[in-house]
C-alpha cells in the first residue's frame, strides 16, 4: 500500500525548467520547496541589482508563478514583461513587485516569503542566499568569464564553475529542509548557470551530501551552445559530481531519446542537439536511470512534461 505520510520534496535549479517541473509536482500532496538559483545578472534582474541592490528575482519570479494557485489572470499580469518606456521596458511586473517588497520589508528573503502568500504559492520558495551570488566560469583554455549571463556568449568548453563571495550563506532554514527531505531532484535547467550555482553554496552543497533523502537528477533534453554542446547524459552528470566533490546521485530519469526522435522526426545530424543516453557510462555513475518517454514538442518548443515527469518521480519516492 502507498504511504499516508506526507513526503518532503526539495527542488533545485532556476529557469524555465525547473517551473515545469513544479508545475507538475504541486498537483501533489506533498511538502514542496523549490531553492532557486540567485546568481542571474542579465536583463531586468541585473539591471534591477544595479539600481536596487538586491538578489536576482527573475528565476524566483519564475518558479512563484509555477507554484501559484491564483486566477489565471493574476499569474499571467505577474508574468507580464514591460514594453515602449525606456525605464520600464524589459522589465516583468513580478519582478518589479518583488524588489518593492524588498525595500519595504528591508529583506529579500521576506519579501519572497510575503509574495508567497500573495500569489497562494503551493509550498515554499527558498533564494539559494539572500544576496546576490556572482557566478565565473573558468573555461577549457583558461580564461576567466564572471558573470552568469556572459559565461554561455563565449561558445568554449567549461572547465568549471565557481561563485564569489565564496562564504555566502543559505537562509537559516535552508539546511534544515534538505536535512529533512524525503526526496532532493536537480534539474532540469541550465547546468552551469542554474543548477550548479545552488550546489556551489557550501552549507548548501554539504547539507545535500549529508542528507539521507533519495537523490535524482532529471536530465535535460537538448544540449546548450556555450554551456553544454554536444554533452551526453553522462556528461551532464559528471559535472555535477565533479562540482560537489562526489558522487551522490541515486538515480536519474532521461528522455528516451530514439522514440522521441521517431515522432517528432528530429535529425540525428541536425540542431536541436538531444541529449544522448550514453546508458553503458551513466548506469557506471548512478545506481538507477529510468528511461521514460517525457518529452513532447510545444509551440516549436521542446521540453518536458510535467505530469509525466511528476508521476515518476512520486512512483518512485513511494517504492523508496
Amino acid at each position: 500500500m502507498p504511504s499516508t505520510t506526507i513526503k518532503s520534496v526539495v527542488v533545485f535549479g532556476g529557469g524555465t525548467g525547473l517551473s515545469t517541473i513544479l508545475r507538475g509536482l504541486k498537483r501533489y500532496p506533498i511538502d514542496l520547496t523549490a531553492i532557486v538559483t540567485v546568481a542571474d545578472d542579465g536583463g531586468s534582474s541585473g539591471r534591477l541589482f544595479d539600481q536596487y541592490d538586491i538578489p536576482p528575482p527573475g528565476d524566483i519570479r519564475q518558479v512563484m508563478a509555477a507554484l501559484s494557485d491564483v486566477e489565471p489572470l493574476i499569474e499571467k499580469m505577474f508574468q507580464y514583461r514591460f514594453e515602449g518606456s525606456d525605464d520600464l521596458k524589459g522589465h516583468s511586473l513580478g519582478n518589479l513587485m518583488l524588489t518593492a517588497l524588498t525595500t519595504i520589508t528591508g529583506d529579500f528573503a521576506r519579501a519572497v516569503e510575503q509574495m508567497g502568500q500573495v500569489l497562494n504559492i503551493k509550498g515554499k520558495v527558498l533564494p539559494a542566499a539572500n544576496q546576490r551570488i556572482t557566478l565565473h566560469a573558468e573555461l577549457e583554455d583558461g580564461s576567466i568569464i564572471t558573470g552568469e549571463s556572459k559565461i554561455p556568449l563565449y561558445g568554449r568548453k567549461i572547465r568549471n564553475v565557481f561563485i564569489s563571495p565564496q562564504d555566502v550563506k543559505p537562509l537559516p532554514e535552508t539546511a534544515e529542509t534538505i536535512k529533512n527531505a524525503d526526496l532532493i531532484i536537480f534539474g532540469p535547467g541550465s547546468l552551469y548557470t542554474s543548477i550548479l550555482p545552488t550546489i556551489l553554496v557550501q552549507d548548501i552543497r554539504e547539507a545535500v551530501l549529508a542528507s539521507s533523502a533519495k537523490k535524482v537528477y532529471i536530465g535535460n533534453l537538448t544540449t546548450q551552445r556555450g554551456e553544454t554542446f554536444r554533452y551526453t547524459a553522462s556528461e551532464h552528470v559528471q559535472a555535477l559530481y565533479d562540482h560537489a566533490g562526489e558522487p551522490f546521485l541515486d538515480a536519474v530519469l532521461v528522455n528516451n531519446v530514439d522514440a522521441f526522435r521517431r515522432a517528432y522526426g528530429i535529425p540525428v545530424d541536425e540542431e536541436p542537439w538531444l541529449v544522448e543516453n550514453d546508458l553503458d557510462r551513466l548506469q557506471m555513475l548512478v545506481p538507477e536511470v529510468f528511461v521514460q518517454e517525457i518529452a513532447t514538442v510545444f509551440n516549436g518548443t521542446i521540453m518536458h512534461k510535467s505530469a509525466d515527469v511528476a508521476d515518476v518521480l512520486m512512483r518512485y519516492i513511494e517504492r523508496t
